[in-house]
């Protein structure tokens, strides 16, 4: 039975499906009867052993930014998913240059083939919530849809995220392309490969996110790292939840409009660490760690209404739950995240990172 009968012979590319994500909401997607799924990835954060092995399916390696891998894609596609990135905030404030190269550029890049299309369904954005969050340490408000935009960014990613919404509201506004957007909030859960992809110059090509950083160190006894004491909190969310959000954007979303794929709920860093702590039986203490000099985003969470009021989305999964799983996947993986570690050793040796 197709998991979403909606998609039943259509046409879908998702653009970044190797990546974690992406390959998440790739294999939700083939749950259905789709007539066939393109994937696009260059590997720059991604790892191959993520592409589902599917009849539907067909792979171009390469970036969305290059005429070749756009000369490629189906003339009749329905649904689009643009998941690819230049993965993250470090990785940005390093190379603010290779940031633009791979967030903006290949946004309008592809925005532009697509914009005058007439047969597309939905074009659906991953954009970040991070970026129209209030800078708070103190008692944080649900972020809301409609939340003012700063022109003051604490890294050239919450820039180039807010770019690309501005690009696809272009191509929406000028010639109808039916674009969506997608607020993420902190995605946690399967398929996130410490070390996967390309040497970026900095130490967050392998500890890029918090939640597999502490995973894979709370499982090798390890002391997991508090930056400003572990206060600072976020909006976690499990991967299979960010993924039925998006199929949601593309389903039910309004073009034009912004949802918050969010669980809604604040968690400290701090209860993050000691969830994972009690799950994987660390007894190591933690080591307290002044804040980080550039962020200055202490608190937030996201506001769930709109996405429950119009377009149906709630997350299932709890934090307890969700993390219990990530580690049952890290500890089935280990072998894997250890080798695509391995291949940036020397890298991280040269530049004394820990």
């Amino acid at each position: 039975m197709s998991t979403y009968p909606e998609f039943s012979g259509k046409k879908i590319l998702v653009v970044g499906g190797a990546g974690f994500v992406g390959s998440n909401l790739s294999h939700m997607l083939l749950e259905s009867d789709i007539a066939g799924l393109t994937i696009v990835d260059n590997f720059m954060s991604s790892d191959p052993v993520n592409l589902p092995n599917d009849s539907r399916v067909k792979f171009i390696e390469g970036s969305i930014a290059d005429d070749s891998v756009l000369a490629q894609l189906p003339e009749d596609l329905d649904y689009v998913w643009h998941l690819a990135c230049y993965h993250g905030n470090q990785s940005s404030i390093f190379d603010p240059i290779a940031d633009h190269a791979n967030n903006n550029f290949t946004s309008l890049k592809l925005f532009d083939f697509l914009g005058k299309r007439k047969n597309l369904t939905k074009v659906v954005y991953s954009a970040a919530g991070c970026a129209v969050a209030e800078k708070t340490y103190g008692d944080p408000t649900a972020t809301t849809e409609d939340a003012p935009v700063s022109l003051y960014h604490d890294s050239p990613y919450s820039i180039s995220k807010l770019v690309g919404e501005m690009y696809g509201n272009y191509y929406f506004k000028m010639y109808g392309m039916p674009f969506v957007k997608a607020r993420f909030q902190n995605v946690y859960g399967p398929r996130e490969i410490l070390g996967a992809g390309q040497w970026r110059g900095t130490y967050a090509t392998v500890w890029r996110n918090v939640t597999p950083t502490f995973i894979w160190k709370s499982l090798h006894g390890e002391a997991l790292g508090l930056d400003n004491g572990g206060m600072v909190s976020r909006d976690f969310i499990f991967v299979d939840d960010i993924c039925r959000g998006l199929i949601a954007c593309g389903l039910k979303g309004t073009p034009g409009e912004a949802y918050n794929i969010a669980s809604g709920v604040e968690t400290t860093i701090k209860e993050l660490a000691e969830t994972i702590n009690d799950l994987t039986g660390n007894a190591t203490p933690m080591n307290i760690q002044p804040a980080r000099d550039w962020d200055n985003s202490g608190r937030r969470f996201g506001s769930t209404e709109k996405s429950k009021r119009e377009i149906g989305f709630a997350a299932e999964v709890s934090i307890e739950e969700g993390l219990r799983r990530t580690v049952e996947w890290t500890k089935s993986n280990q072998d894997v995240i250890s080798q695509r570690m391995a291949q940036h050793q020397a890298n991280m040796n040269e530049i004394g990172a820990v």
